[in-house]
């Protein structure tokens, strides 16, 4: 494939996941070309060809949402890349032992995708999260739980390559990520202390592979008053790193 094939492709792939992210409302034009940096009007060609080809779809309102083919193809890959079934009991012991809201994530490539999410009994709920949402590794509590147990060269590559201040603020400086990379080995589990949303806090724990990569990862959200010093030492921390190591064996089993 040539330069130029292989930079219509890299687009496509911006285009798709930049559309993704706000099922299942749907995105404008404009939304989509801020996403991924792209002109107004390219986005609006690739989009174009992409319902021709059923991969993404239109509202009546103009809105572009994934479309059927995606599904379809989706759905031919889920027997090699689904892992979600295995993860559900897990995500739904986490929710109903702690009363927060649980989540199930995975890595690709500098981002993780969340794939389950579980409410718990507690009436008040964080929605940061969601089903399909992706953040960079070292935002939010699972991509900074998966950051932390990559190699040294590893995160100093990202920190290099990504400017995550512009999107989420000084509190994501290389620095301070760096501080709450070496905060998630000692503590074994990464939090977030309202950094996304005020007020809003999340714990993540890491889960490996069969290479002892961290691939995945499961995590809690809820409000600050829920997520107390005490209790994520006493309780929460130990929940989620139990489940997710429990959970790693038996990925790692399949």
């Amino acid at each position: 494939m040539d330069t130029k094939n292989a930079g219509v492709v890299a687009r496509v792939g911006a285009v798709l996941r930049a559309a993704s992210q706000r099922e299942p409302a749907g995105s404008t034009t404009s939304q989509v070309a801020q996403a991924t940096g792209l002109a107004r009007p390219t986005v609006h060609r690739l989009l174009t060809a992409l319902l021709a080809e059923g991969l993404v779809d239109r509202t009546e309102r103009g809105r572009w949402l994934l479309g059927p083919e995606l599904y379809l193809l989706g759905s031919a890959a889920a027997s090699r890349y689904d892992v979600t079934a295995v993860a559900q009991p897990y995500v739904r012991r986490l929710s109903v032992a702690t009363g927060e809201s649980a989540f199930f994530s995975a890595r690709r490539g500098d981002e993780t995708v969340c794939l389950l999410r579980e409410d718990g009994s507690f009436p008040i709920r964080s929605h940061v999260l969601y089903e399909g949402i992706r953040f960079p590794l070292g935002v939010a509590s699972a991509g900074l739980a998966i950051l932390a147990y990559l190699p040294d060269a590893d995160v100093e590559d990202l920190l290099a390559r990504e400017d995550l201040t512009q999107a989420y603020g000084e509190s994501h400086r290389p620095e301070r990520i760096r501080a709450r990379v070496e905060q998630t080995r000692r503590d074994g589990y990464a939090t977030n202390p309202g950094l996304i949303v005020e007020g809003s806090w999340g714990m993540g724990a890491a889960v490996f592979d069969r290479a002892e990569r961290p691939r995945w990862a499961l995590s809690l959200t809820g409000i600050e008053q829920r997520f107390g010093a005490e209790r994520r030492r006493r309780e929460l921390g130990p929940l989620l790193l139990r489940a997710a190591h429990e959970l790693g064996a038996a990925l790692r089993q399949g």
